[in-house]
């Protein structure tokens, strides 16, 4: 009989303790390292002259131009531009898929932005890529790389850095004087990164073009991916002249594409340097509090919550 109920006793203890270590796990030991994330260390833009990012905007790209009411920031259903930013909105039809572009040129990095769901850094933390882009007065967002999802990979959002812990993949890096490199985690800390002038860093990949050439082999995947799926990627043309592309796929509308046919979408734009962001259910782009694209999620057309977003503001 005692030994029935000491087996009783043991078997209650130990689920008693996997219970804490489950909620410790999820609320307490992952709090340790949420912080509010509204921060934004715009000092990191101090060493650039304003003559010369007037002088970048104006050589990027003639459509930059101002119109007599750029300063009203009008817009349309393909298009904004004020006197900083200027978007345009281009719908694709490639390789039996909807493909969504915005060609973006700013008059500085410094409104290329990227927020954290319920502005919190940390695990756990998640909210559709339309609802962070509303809380955030966002003009064109797409989603971003997913960070929650990984223990490591360089977190640097707003020249700040988040998580230093680097994973030896390349992540793609966006200067405060508007240019974009993709760099070797390996070879360079997040606060050296920081200190050369990075405003925002990306981890998820993999890098899809280099000075204008595909640099990914027609069989690569991102982990055990399909090999047409909704895809998410940045990529530059110039200076502050960046593009965002966001894939359907997954639909009979659209079957998605692979990681080359996108590199190779990206390269007929013009884009010099390309980077693949999080896709499948995560691809979303929301221009003027709207969702352009068809995301799915779960076998249905429906938003999946994420960590963070890049926008546009």
């Amino acid at each position: 009989m005692k030994k029935k109920h000491l087996a009783e006793i043991g078997y209650i203890f130990l689920l008693t303790a996997f219970t804490v270590y489950l909620i410790l796990d999820t609320f307490v030991i992952s709090s340790a390292f949420q912080e509010n994330a509204v921060q934004m260390n715009t000092a990191i833009f101090t060493q650039l002259e304003e003559t010369s990012r007037k002088e970048e905007i104006e050589e990027n790209d003639t459509s930059a131009v101002l119109s007599e009411f750029a300063e009203a920031g009008i817009a349309s259903a393909q298009s904004y531009e004020d006197e900083n930013i200027s978007i345009t909105i281009s719908e694709y039809e490639e390789l039996g898929t909807h493909i969504y572009v915005a060609d973006v040129v700013l008059a500085s990095a410094q409104y290329l932005k990227t927020a954290f769901a319920q502005d919190t850094y940390g695990k756990n933390i998640t909210d559709p890529t339309s609802v962070i882009a509303s809380e955030h007065d966002a003009i064109l967002a797409i989603n971003g790389d997913y960070y929650g999802s990984q223990e490591s990979g360089y977190v640097i959002r707003n020249g700040i850095v988040y998580r230093e812990a680097g994973n030896g993949e390349n992540i793609v890096c966006i200067y405060a004087d508007g240019s974009m490199q993709i760099v070797d985690s390996d070879d360079i800390t997040a606060e050296e990164l920081v200190e050369q002038g990075v405003w925002q860093a990306f981890c998820f990949g993999p890098e899809l073009l280099e000075e204008g050439q595909i640099v990914i082999s027609k069989e690569a995947e991102v982990g055990k991916a399909k090999a047409s799926n909704p895809r998410t990627a940045l990529g530059i043309i110039d200076n502050n002249h960046f593009v965002f592309v966001v894939s359907d796929g997954r639909t009979e509308e659209s079957e998605g594409l692979s990681l080359y046919e996108l590199a190779s979408f990206m390269k007929s734009l013009g884009v010099t340097t390309a980077y693949n962001l999080d896709g499948g259910g995560s691809s979303t782009m929301v221009f003027q509090d709207v969702v352009i694209n068809n995301p799915t999620s779960g076998g249905r057309i429906a938003e999946r919550s994420i960590s963070d977003i890049i926008y546009i503001g």
